[in-house]
């Protein structure tokens, strides 16, 4: 995008969107969301510090990948240069940011902290130039110090949507406290969520913690495929697991959960990640390689195929936010197998929409394996109708999505 003159005529609410990496195929819910904000009326500039390094998946990401900014972009010239600009003007943003490197943890030191005031200093100049009345960070984390000290060097005051597992993990390294304090309004995906902000949030600032759920498209599940045939003696349960390969999701103890079952099991899992090769070590020690397939990173297109031939998701995690592909897997009518931590239980009814059980039990994942093997078909399905029916009430996307422009609205000149 080119540099543009501040026009008196722009809209009122003109909306930065920023994300450290994007898009990803984890994200499909940010680009959702855009897009429901956009279909309300609003203008949203998307705004990422790098490119992924996965491979785009999709038209629709691709699309969004066209119409995002990349600061990184710049090249470390053009971060050079907007740093002692805003430097120069603002020189207690500098103080600031070296004072949060040296309480941050590994990885989050002085030096890392200048690198995000340079690319606030990037983000500050964009805002001016297109006239943004708002930025609005996904993730508690490095984008949200960006909007932070983009904040301190004149942009607009901003928001953050925390989805934890990781900001509930580093709330003191990451400034959790400082980034509610100062933004114009905090939101969690999740009640639960909305607890841990309030744990480290200052009490004055609590009337500004809200909760948006992340959102689903309820016109890509507007027809359910049934469940497939059984589960019987001809045909084995059909598991789906969705979830990058990461050690929060816990798909090693679904493995030992598979071991420990007494019944035939096909299990799909969707992703990939750092822990695929311990994965593959696992299914190998447990002589499962029949059993487990791997698919890689699907698009959103796959994945509702993934979920069409289970006739349940699981989702073993060990630590949580609100996971959006279980409310997915619910809005595609498949009963869910799922943790009872986090936002999860706010959206599972045991035995209704599936079953919850304690989080880390390879015991207890195994006995909810072997009761949903011996559910009839029938009875599968109406869970699935009921998991469905609670999906699409409580994360319908544009319903959302107003919530959130509502709050734009309402806290544009604070």
């Amino acid at each position: 995008m080119s540099d543009t003159d501040m026009d008196p005529m722009l809209p009122l609410d003109r909306i930065g969107y920023v994300i450290n990496t994007y898009p990803r195929p984890s994200q499909t819910f940010i680009r959702r969301e855009i897009r429901a904000l956009e279909a309300a009326g609003l203008t949203v500039i998307r705004f990422a510090m790098r490119r992924d390094e996965q491979p785009v998946l999709s038209t629709e990401d691709q699309a969004e990948a066209d119409h995002t900014e990349y600061v990184l972009d710049r090249g470390a010239k053009g971060l050079g240069v907007a740093l002692i600009r805003a430097v120069i003007r603002h020189p207690r943003a500098l103080v600031r940011a070296i004072s949060a490197g040296r309480q941050g943890g590994p990885g989050r030191g002085p030096l890392r902290q200048v690198i995000y005031l340079a690319e606030a200093a990037v983000l500050a100049d964009r805002c001016r130039a297109l006239g943004l009345t708002h930025l609005h960070a996904h993730f508690g984390t490095n984008s949200a110090d960006v909007v932070r000290y983009a904040r301190m060097l004149g942009a607009p005051g901003y928001s953050v949507t925390f989805h934890g597992p990781e900001e509930f993990d580093g709330p003191h390294a990451l400034l959790l406290r400082e980034k509610v304090a100062e933004s114009r309004f905090a939101v969690a995906v999740s009640a639960f969520g909305r607890s841990q902000l309030a744990r480290w949030a200052p009490f004055d600032a609590w009337g500004r913690i809200t909760v948006v759920h992340c959102g689903i498209d309820p016109a890509l599940f507007a027809n359910p495929v049934p469940l497939p045939a059984g589960p019987d003696a001809q045909n084995p349960l059909r598991v789906v697991c969705i979830g990058r390969f990461a050690e929060q999701k816990g798909q090693v103890l679904l493995i030992e959960a598979m071991a420990r079952s007494s019944a035939p099991i096909q299990l799909t899992l969707v992703g990939d990640g750092p822990l695929r090769g311990d994965l593959e070590q696992a299914i190998r020690a447990h002589g499962l390689e029949t059993r487990v397939t791997l698919t890689g990173w699907l698009d959103e297109a796959g994945v509702r195929d993934a979920l069409s031939a289970a006739h349940v998701m699981a989702m073993p995690s060990f630590a949580e936010g609100l996971p959006v592909a279980l409310m997915e897997a619910m809005a595609a009518g498949r009963p869910c197998i799922a943790t009872l931590i986090a936002g999860i239980p706010e959206l599972m009814v045991h035995g209704q929409t599936g079953w919850l059980i304690p989080a880390g039990s390879e015991t207890d994942l195994a006995a909810a394996l072997d009761a949903a093997a011996r559910t009839p078909r029938d009875r599968l399905a109406e869970m699935g109708t009921a998991a469905r029916a609670r999906a699409l009430s409580r994360h319908d996307i544009t319903i959302e999505a107003a919530k959130l422009a509502a709050k734009f609205a309402a806290t544009r000149n604070t």
